[in-house]
């Protein structure tokens, strides 16, 4: 893996925090999953940039602003920081999937800003989710697809038509396999 190609997109709620069918509506709300923190410390440690893509059509909904979502994030930064790592870029849709933008995963909006910001092309970058438009989204644009099983995971897995897909427990593993990727 050459050093402009260590990037890994992850999702966010599923992934890195605990995820709510009525949202995560304020920094309170936000809460880590056990390890996911310091999974992103291990990989910054290993040389990788880490990318949040993530859709947030509470906005569009109408249920927080675009501020309070700015709060959200600083939460979670502060927290990945408060342990030693450092996310490089949070992108987000703010759209309802009704108004059919190009930033809704799994349409490749975001990962195409991913792409042109970090001057780095999206063949076989891993992608991290725990739902079925992250997966697709990976597919799509010729990433990794990596499915946790935290999140919607479980039930992810159980819709899978193939085996395509690399799975495990928490990003805590998936991170512990990607960093010993480096050393073969």
């Amino acid at each position: 893996m050459a050093e402009t190609d260590k990037l890994i997109v992850l999702d966010r709620d599923g992934v890195i925090n605990h995820d709510s069918e009525d949202y995560i509506k304020t920094p309170e709300e936000w809460r880590p999953l056990d390890g996911s923190l310091d999974a992103i410390a291990a990989l910054n440690a290993a040389g990788f940039r880490i990318v949040v893509v993530s859709n947030q059509s509470g906005i569009g909904r109408s249920l927080f602003s675009a501020t309070v979502l700015d709060e959200i994030h600083r939460k979670m930064t502060s927290a990945v920081a408060a342990v030693g790592g450092a996310i490089a870029g949070i992108y987000y849709c703010p759209h309802v999937p009704d108004d059919g933008c190009d930033c809704r995963k799994p349409r490749p909006g975001l990962l195409e800003r991913v792409k042109d910001d970090f001057g780095v092309s999206l063949a076989r970058i891993p992608y991290v989710g725990d739902k079925i438009a992250d997966i697709a989204l990976a597919r799509r644009v010729g990433a990794r697809p990596i499915l946790v099983l935290t999140g919607y995971g479980q039930a992810t897995l159980a819709s899978l038509d193939d085996t395509e897909v690399e799975v495990f427990p928490d990003l805590a593993s998936a991170a512990t396999a990607l960093i010993a990727e480096l050393d073969q």
